[in-house]
Order: C-alpha cells, then sequence, then structure tokens
C-alpha cells in the first residue's frame, strides 16, 4: 500500500501533462481504502481490551492532523517551489512511512485459510451494510456543506479569503479533537456515540443556515459541528468491524470506500442545491436533513453489533 503511495507521487511528479496528473491521482487513491481499512485492523489488535476504538481513533486523528497542517504547508510549498518538489517530498514522506512502519510493527500473521468468497457474502449481511450506510449518509451530510465552505462564508458572511483560511483551520481542530473524542465514548458505547453524534450534527447544520450571516457564531458552530462529524468515525468503523469478523479487513476498507462515496454524494447534493438557486442556507439545511436520516436509522439499528472486544481482529 505504502509502495502504491509513494509510486503515485513520483509519478505526479515527473507527470508532463494534465491527462498524466489525473492518472497518477487516480492510481495513488488506489490504496486509500486498503490503508485505512487495514490500519483500523492493525489499531484496534494491538489496543488493549476496551481500548480499541479509542486505538481506531488515534490513526484516523493523523488524517485530520494532515489536514491542519499537510495541506496548508503543501500549498505555501508548492506556491514558493513549484508542484514537482512538493510531490518528490510526498513521495519521501511515504518512504520514511514506509520504514517506520516496517521498524515499528510487531509482525501481524494472516489468515492463510481465508476464502474470497465466504468473505465477500460477509459483507451482504445487514449487520455490515447498515454502518456502511450510516458512513455513507454521515458524511454525505458534512460534505454537502463542507466542499462549499469557501463561497458559503465570502457570500453570506462577507470573509475574507484569509478569514475562511481560519475557519478551515477551527474545522480541522474540530475534527481531530471530535476524532479522539469519538474514539473515548465508543469505547463506553458504540451506539450511543453514534446516535449522539448525528443529533449534534443535525443540529449544527441547523443551526449554521440560521447564522451563517454572523461570522463568530458560524466559528463556533464549525468547530462543534467538525468534532461532532468526526467523532462519528471510530465507532462506526468499530461497528463494522465486529459485525464483519470473519473478514474484518475487507468489510473496515469497504467502509472506508463509503466514506469516501459519502464525500461524492455530499458535494453532488450540495452543487444541485446551488444550480437550483435556493440559497446557501438550503444547502446546510439538506446536511441537517441527511443526517437526520441518518440518525433515524442509527436509532433504528442500534444493539444489533457485538462488542468488539469479543471478537478476533488480527489474524483474519
Amino acid at each position: 500500500m505504502s509502495a502504491i503511495f509513494i509510486l503515485g507521487s513520483i509519478w505526479s511528479a515527473v507527470s508532463t501533462s494534465y491527462e498524466m496528473l489525473i492518472l497518477s491521482r487516480v492510481f495513488t487513491s488506489i490504496n486509500h481504502g486498503a490503508f485505512f481499512g487495514v490500519g483500523s485492523i492493525i489499531a484496534a489488535g494491538l489496543a488493549a481490551p476496551r481500548r480499541k476504538a479509542a486505538a481506531v481513533a488515534t490513526m484516523f486523528m493523523g488524517l485530520t492532523l494532515a489536514n491542519i497542517v499537510g495541506v496548508p504547508a503543501a500549498t505555501w510549498a508548492g506556491e514558493y517551489l513549484g508542484w514537482r518538489p512538493v510531490f518528490w517530498g510526498i513521495a519521501a514522506i511515504g518512504i520514511l512511512q514506509l520504514i517506520g512502519g516496517r521498524v515499528a510493527l510487531p509482525d501481524l500473521p494472516g489468515n492463510k485459510t481465508a476464502n474470497v468468497r465466504s468473505e465477500l457474502r460477509v459483507l451482504t449481511q445487514k449487520d455490515v451494510l447498515t454502518p456502511s450506510l450510516l458512513t455513507v449518509m454521515s458524511n454525505s451530510a458534512v460534505f454537502t456543506v463542507l466542499t462549499y465552505i469557501a463561497p458559503i462564508l465570502q457570500t453570506e458572511a462577507h470573509a475574507s479569503i484569509n478569514f475562511v483560511t481560519v475557519m478551515l483551520l477551527i474545522a480541522g481542530v474540530g475534527m481531530t479533537f471530535g476524532s479522539w473524542l469519538g474514539g473515548k465514548f465508543a469505547d463506553i458505547s458504540v451506539d450511543k456515540t453514534i446516535i449522539g453524534s448525528l443529533i449534534i450534527n443535525a443540529i449544527m447544520l441547523g443551526a449554521f443556515a440560521l447564522f451563517m450571516s454572523n461570522i463568530y457564531v458560524s466559528g463556533l458552530i464549525i468547530f462543534v459541528w467538525g468534532a461532532a462529524s468526526f467523532a462519528l468515525i471510530p465507532p462506526i468503523q468499530v461497528r463494522v468491524m465486529s459485525a464483519a469478523s470473519r473478514a474484518p479487513s475487507l468489510a473496515s476498507a469497504v467502509n472506508i470506500g463509503a466514506f469516501n462515496l459519502g464525500n461524492a454524494i455530499g458535494a453532488l447534493l450540495g452543487g444541485w442545491v446551488i444550480d437550483a438557486s435556493l440559497g446557501y442556507p438550503a444547502v446546510a439545511f439538506t446536511g441537517a436533513a441527511i443526517a437526520a436520516m441518518g440518525l433515524i436509522i442509527a436509532v433504528l439499528s442500534r444493539g444489533h453489533t457485538p462488542s468488539l472486544d469479543a471478537r478476533p481482529v488480527i489474524g483474519h
């Protein structure tokens, strides 16, 4: 997986056309679901009992920290050094990550008797499909708004581009805090963490629709919303891993794919609302409605998944 990332970054650095750069982007993205899917299994497998969700959350905090630090740093470097050196630098980071993972992680044997057909059948189980659907819906709610957060703030709150950058930083900090908090609470109760986070999501998106013209109130809302959004990731991931005990790696990776599917659906829905000239508040209300529908599913499906502590994780 790391090798794919490194090769993709090098491909991006040496690309000579826009089309080649797009293809390198697709190639690099191949490892995304597998990395976070298998990474979740490894993190949970290495953690102590009743600390597995917190371990998964810690791994996902790397994603949010990368958005806070890595994206601005790469943007700055690209402005002054050019985009090719940035991709060479990313490839170098990938090599360091590959070495670090090899040195730090113990040998984790896989399941040599695994059957692809039986593992695929696991993905059709209701207890696996339901949390994956929650992943799609929760991320659709988030990215319906987050995709268009810059024009929303610039139009409704008359924010400068610098202030928008600050708001994105606030959202990133909230997401990092939420991922950590979600792991802590999920180790106490997976269902309650999912339900509570979706309630806060729906409320915050509705509040944002009403107060997006006030930049200071929006800042507070964006922080809480960002925290609630990423507090959902650890408990849903744990729920998928718990339900798919016979194929946790595959189900976990598929759930990451559901994460990206939700991103795409949310961006599409937000774009439709904007194209329909319904106004930016309607975009936030749409996100709130999706979160509310996810909440209904979460309430109806609660208590259907066993504890992860009772399930073997490594070796499948």
